[in-house]
């Protein structure tokens, strides 16, 4: 289990391979990547109950993380293969033809810590919820969590999901949003406003916690209180503000880097303040 020192180099390599790989590719979504960094850091690094070496797609007696917002995936698999799923090497195959790191998450390639396909937005919610009650079923003590984008919240199945998992009491499922209040096509305000999340989850009878998901020592200590409060009968949110291109200074403070990548001198840039810690790929 890492500590904080070791999660912040961790997440610095990361953030390196995501601005990278979409540069290497031409082609991917380094925006909300980079803002979800520390949140997967800290995931695979310090908060989940997984064995890399022996992955196995149905997750028994391991802690699950779904990844609803899969367009992230160069932060996903950066964290995956930085964890010891797979070669880092590999990362460098991102987006290419008959590579296993396709665009979004996917099960067809059978890569080590992709257990379902997404990034179909709106889905990985019910999904969740799904796996959540199978774990009840099975006795299986573990978690389930589930992370969001927050303009993913316009689709009406992912309200659905919100009710179902509220009235069936999913106290194993701990869910994520990006709250970053930006979306492909501008700030949620403007697009679609959300409101009052948190009074939103809360009438839908979740229980609500909120942390600063761009500083490490608050995402470590929000995530354990989030363990710590499941099992009482209520599924819990975890409202993340973070901030899109987190790490990278021109890609922050803008919808922009939602899907566009950088060229060879913006990736330079950023890569400048980026520290590599643990050796690029």
């Amino acid at each position: 289990m890492a500590e904080i020192t070791e999660l912040k180099q961790i997440a610095s390599q990361i953030r390196r391979d995501i601005v990278r790989m979409v540069n290497g590719a031409q082609s991917g979504h380094p925006g909300g990547s980079l803002g979800c960094t520390d949140l997967l850091t800290a995931m695979y690094f310090n908060i989940l109950h997984h064995d890399p070496l022996t992955f196995d797609p149905d997750g028994r007696n391991e802690d699950l993380l779904i990844i609803s917002n899969g367009h992230i995936s160069p932060a996903l698999y950066s964290a995956l293969a930085r964890s010891g799923y797979f070669p880092v090497k590999e990362l460098s195959s991102f987006r290419k033809l008959n590579s296993r790191l396709q665009g979004h998450p996917a099960t067809l390639e059978n890569l080590p810590g992709i257990r379902i396909a997404t990034g179909s937005l709106g889905q990985g919610l019910s999904v969740s919820i799904g796996i959540a009650l199978a774990k009840k079923l099975n006795n299986d003590p573990k978690t389930v969590y589930c992370l969001m984008g927050d303009g993913e919240l316009d689709e009406g199945q992912v309200w659905e999901a919100v009710t179902y998992a509220g009235a069936k009491k999913t106290e194993n499922l701990i869910a994520v949003v990006d709250y970053n209040k930006k979306q492909i096509d501008g700030p949620t305000d403007e697009v679609m406003p959300l409101l009052d999340l948190r009074a939103k989850f809360e009438a839908f009878g979740w229980r609500v916690i909120e942390m600063n998901g761009n500083e490490m020592e608050d995402v470590v200590k929000t995530m354990n209180r989030a363990k710590a409060l499941s099992g009482n009968g209520e599924p819990i949110m975890v409202l993340m503000h973070s901030e899109m291109g987190a790490g990278v200074n021109f890609m922050m403070g803008t919808h922009k880097w939602h899907g566009t990548f950088p060229n060879d001198e913006q990736t330079k840039n950023a890569l400048s303040q980026l520290d590599e810690t643990l050796g690029d790929y």
